[in-house]
């Protein structure tokens, strides 16, 4: 499906304030998004529940853009989504097989990826009678994008696919193709961090990351930190109770990473603390476990998350591309 460019950047634009863009690079995008060379963008869907996709529809409001052929970015040539691309079955891979073959594309991969059983448990698509497993369409579109960009927890560190006891052998994108990504981490991750992500790579503007992959400029603060109910313990912490910090009763914000207080959901309108639902660690390497839900004063462990293997601290290091930056690493700075 084809949505214009003039779309893409009226959304752009509403967002701009939440996105971080200035002025100057708004001209800068304007002028990639005029280019026919520009990166197409293929977003594929593995092991997950789709919540990535529906929480970045969730960005339609009453004013333009307002449906979700407006707010996708197909304006970019976004040339493959399994949901939302008006092509299916062999029509819609060889539209696929045909950006592999140009390469300098950008991959988003949504959902994780299952490994047990030779990868059999998740089958992609079949081409020309053949069944490509999730595993093998990784690795392959991975192994020839000019960036690889994981979009919620589940692609980024396995999340809640791969949860115990996990007999499909989730994992996240970079524990199996061995390549750095970029992590928009979250179950699911806020519509405007997908934008963020996305346009700063068309920008060419280099992403510096934390030491799990993720933007420092999206997860650079703990969650607690910028809460507005922090160290507010006038009154009884729990559900229906509004204005009173959870961290007595297990809230994760404060070794959460992630900007949610600022941005918060559904266009603004609240957010899980906001609801009176503590945080849940969302957007932590290791969610869920059993101390994503726990709190050393209650007698649980509630330390720094453990190192994770999923995405290595590297910078990525794939060929120069047209429009596409480096990725560099930096160290989480826990407020």
């Amino acid at each position: 499906m084809e949505i214009s460019r003039r779309d893409f950047l009226k959304l752009v634009g509403v967002s701009a304030a939440a996105l971080g863009l200035t002025m100057a690079e708004l001209g800068d995008l304007e002028k990639v998004l005029a280019n026919p060379a520009a990166p197409t963008v293929l977003w594929l869907q593995g092991s997950g529940c789709t919540g990535c996709s529906v929480s970045f529809l969730n960005r339609i409001s009453t004013t333009a853009p307002k449906t979700a052929g407006d707010v996708l970015l197909t304006s970019v040539n976004l040339a493959y989504h399994p949901n939302l691309m008006s092509a299916s079955g062999q029509q819609a891979v060889s539209a696929l097989q045909a950006v592999y073959n140009a390469g300098n594309y950008i991959l988003l991969i949504e959902g994780g990826v299952p490994t047990a059983f030779a990868g059999n448990t998740c089958i992609a698509w079949t081409y020309n009678g053949v069944d490509v497993t999730f595993q093998d369409a990784v690795k392959s579109l991975a192994a020839r994008a000019a960036k690889v960009v994981c979009i919620g927890t589940c692609a980024s560190f396995g999340g809640m696919s791969a949860a115990p006891p996990n007999p499909t052998g989730v994992k996240g994108v970079s524990a199996v193709t061995g390549k750095a990504t970029v992590n928009i981490a979250g179950c699911p991750p806020h519509p405007d961090w997908i934008t963020w992500a996305i346009v700063q790579l068309l920008l060419g503007n280099t992403i510096a990351v934390d030491s799990n992959g993720r933007p420092t400029t999206i997860y650079g603060r703990t969650v607690h930190s910028m809460c507005p109910r922090r160290d507010s313990d006038d009154g009884t912490p729990g559900p229906g109770h509004d204005g009173v910090c959870m961290e007595e009763i297990g809230c994760r914000g404060p070794q959460t990473y992630g900007n949610c207080p600022s941005v918060k959901f559904n266009n603004g309108a609240s957010w899980c603390i906001d609801s009176n639902s503590p945080c849940e660690g969302c957007t932590s390497p290791t969610f869920p476990s059993a101390s994503a839900f726990g709190n050393a004063r209650i007698g649980t462990s509630a330390g720094t998350a453990p190192a994770t293997s999923s995405t290595p601290t590297s910078s990525v290091t794939s060929a120069p591309t047209t429009n596409v930056p480096s990725v560099s690493t930096t160290r989480e700075n826990d407020d």
